[in-house]
């Protein structure tokens, strides 16, 4: 399975079993998601507050703005390649749950390409009568007839598994089917997948992951399924999957006993094999016979130190037999990171993060070793490898930055970039400047961050301004054209800030690991002090600036608005986390200690310094906070934002709040619900900064 997908789903595979209260805060009653008292009181204090914010004289103009950037017909379609095809998940005012489409590869680069639906999710959920969730699709290689489709309701990552038949395109009578579930499936072959889910009582790890990887083969029942690798309830997860090459297929298991650390196996004659790697290395994959490795810790082997960061490659037979020599296909510096790896039928492809620009990167190997070149971009923004090809060295990408509208590229064979397709210019960009400034962190590091101003703008600290920030979990934040933002928020003279603070992945593994356990108050160090520079060169003041942040980033406005409250006077928290003391006992949070730590452990004395819940008080003029959340949201537990409300207006603290009842942890289920509530948080941002 991709890191990038893993990444993705940190958060999944989870039960909603509240467990048994362990202290005194009186607002354990929210912890139930659906306990009837809970879910009226969310009901009750979002329409009352949501009243408030609709009523905000930009709503209105903002929301039906937004609606026609999400529904416009001229927005990119994302290619995937499957065979001969290109698919693509797409989603409008007509087809509000969306439609799962193709087209032929001659047939894509057209203004107007002739798709091909293969299934409608709006006309499958009226005949389910269920709010079905595209969830995505796994596909058998190279054929990509036969593919594992999943559905969720309502939008949450539990989701049912439904073996589909592209050609025919309809569900497989007596195919492979799995019940509602957050479940690790991959094809090995037509008639066997491997599946990690819910097999019944001590089948989940403490963290809720599946502990059991097994070979289900079709025709028989789930439950009979062999297993291949059995971890330890203390382990985050276990998961079996194949890697589909044009030279054959790799049977792996892959170990995780916490995140961002793992054993990797390769099935060979019936045994699993060791791979003998460090066990934060990562597994990029095969290439012609060849392994390929990237490393988040210095690696002393055969005599050769290799850098963290380094994307090391080599034949694995070789390996097997006991090589430790590796070819160093990539090397970080200072400044440079590794970014993606992918690869088509002759070529491997890698992106790099250089001072937060994006570069791009294609290597051939030949009879005298490894040759690179560096594939043009258009500008100094973020790129994207969108998919290849097995059968050919064709492969699109995207290129972005905050002002120039997101594009799409082919690259056929060796050849450069071609257009294919452009978003619209959703706002006047004539004007508006980028610029890159740093700050300096409370210990003295640098902090990158990009600074977007409209035009006309002036540094008499009047400036109305937005500050974005993630840094957890090694995900990188990168410049990107949002036609939502642009008009929302700079076509109304805004300015918009993207800070690239430690936690995150922009300058490889070392800037992830300067902000986890102990060292996380980093984390609200940097963010603090963004917004003091931003102050200090008279961008904007207190009065004018704000701060926003998802998940994680929920956390560090969080955090950051109880350490500072006289520096920010507008705090979006977005299906946030909050009570730290907690985390682990609701839905995933067991499996993100290796990035906060246990709480249940002498760790909770440097987490209870930041935890924003713990850290609340009455008597401190703290700024009006907008959480938001969903009730399907099964990755990160509402009640983070229900509790955060609740103390805080008691304590006699004005905040605002949004609960979803649907969308799982994102801004909404359909494009409907995500306008609605980025529509609501542009008119909370114009209404306490103007």
């Amino acid at each position: 399975m991709p890191f990038k997908l893993l990444i993705a789903l940190f958060a999944t595979f989870v039960t909603t079993t509240v467990c048994v209260a362990d202290d005194d805060d009186p607002y354990l009653w929210m912890e139930e998601v659906e306990n009837e008292k809970a879910l009226t009181w969310a009901k009750e204090r979002a329409d009352a507050d949501t009243a408030v914010l609709e009523a905000v004289p930009e709503f209105s103009e903002i929301h039906t703005e937004i609606l026609e950037i999400y529904n416009s017909q001229d927005r990119i379609p994302t290619p995937v390649i499957r065979g001969d095809w290109i698919y693509n998940f797409w989603q409008d005012s007509e087809h509000v749950r969306g439609i799962w489409r193709r087209t032929s590869m001659s047939e894509f680069p057209k203004g107007e390409p002739s798709w091909e639906t293969v299934l409608d999710i709006d006309v499958l959920a009226e005949a389910d009568d269920e709010n079905w969730v595209w969830k995505g699709a796994d596909c058998l290689e190279p054929e990509h007839r036969r593919c594992m489709i999943a559905l969720s309701r309502g939008g949450a990552d539990a989701a049912v598994q439904r073996e589909f038949d592209t050609v025919a395109k309809a569900f497989v009578d007596d195919g492979f089917a799995l019940a509602e579930a957050k479940s690790f499936l991959n094809w090995k072959d037509q008639d066997t997948l491997w599946v990690g889910t819910d097999f019944g009582e001590s089948s989940l790890s403490e963290s809720g992951y599946p502990r059991f990887a097994k070979e289900w083969k079709r025709g028989t029942p789930v439950a009979e399924a062999k297993t291949v690798f059995e971890s330890s309830v203390d382990d985050v997860y276990a998961y079996a999957y194949s890697s589909h090459t044009p030279e054959g297929r790799y049977d792996m298991v892959r170990l995780v006993p916490e995140f961002f650390r793992g054993t990797d196996y390769l099935m060979l004659g019936g045994r699993l094999v060791r791979l003998d790697l460090p066990d934060d290395a990562q597994m990029r994959g095969f290439f012609k016979d060849w392994m390929l490795v990237s490393l988040r810790s210095n690696w002393e082997v055969g005599g050769t130190t290799y850098p963290a960061d380094a994307l090391l490659a080599v034949e694995l037979d070789d390996f097997l037999l006991g090589s430790r020599r590796f070819d160093v296909l990539f090397e970080p510096e200072e400044r440079i990171a590794l970014k993606d790896v992918s690869s088509t039928r002759d070529r491997l492809l890698y992106t790099t993060l250089d001072n937060v620009r994006g570069r791009l990167y294609r290597l051939k190997l030949g009879d005298e070793g490894w040759t690179k070149e560096e594939v043009e971009l258009p500008g100094i923004g973020a790129v994207d490898i969108s998919s290849t090809s097995d059968t050919t060295d064709d492969f699109f990408f995207t290129y972005t930055d905050f002002v120039t509208p997101t594009s799409l590229y082919v690259v056929r064979n060796d050849g450069k970039p071609e257009q294919l397709k452009s978003s619209p210019a959703w706002f006047d960009a004539d004007g508006m400047n980028v610029v890159q400034y740093h700050a300096i962190s409370k210990d003295g590091t640098r902090i990158p961050y990009f600074l977007l101003t409209p035009k006309g703008f002036e540094a008499d600290g009047a400036n109305p301004t937005i500050i974005s920030a993630y840094g957890g979990f090694e995900v990188s934040r990168l410049p990107q054209y949002s036609g939502a933002n642009g008009k929302a928020w700079l076509a109304r003279g805004g300015s918009y800030v993207l800070a690239n603070i430690r936690g995150g992945g922009e300058f490889g593994p070392k800037w992830h690991r300067a902000a986890v356990k102990e060292k996380h108050q980093n984390n609200f160090d940097d963010l603090i002090a963004v917004a003091e520079d931003l102050i200090e060169r008279g961008i904007t003041s207190q009065e004018h600036l704000g701060i926003v942040g998802g998940s994680q980033g929920g956390l560090l406005v969080g955090g950051s608005f109880v350490q500072r409250p006289d520096l920010f006077n507008a705090v979006v928290s977005a299906v946030p986390l909050f009570d730290m003391k907690r985390y682990n006992k609701l839905l995933a949070g067991a499996s993100w200690m290796a990035e906060y730590g246990n709480p249940d452990t002498e760790d909770w004395e440097f987490m209870k310094l930041w935890s924003p819940y713990q850290n609340l008080v009455e008597n401190a003029d703290y700024p009006e906070v907008f959480f938001w959340t969903n009730t399907r949201d099964d990755r990160v537990h509402p009640a983070h934002a229900r509790k955060a409300v609740a103390k805080m207006t008691d304590m006699g603290h004005k905040v605002y709040y949004y609960e979803n009842t649907e969308g799982g942890h994102g801004s909404g289920a359909d494009l409907a619900a995500r306008t609605y509530t980025v529509a609501l948080q542009y008119a909370y941002f114009w209404m306490k900064l103007r």
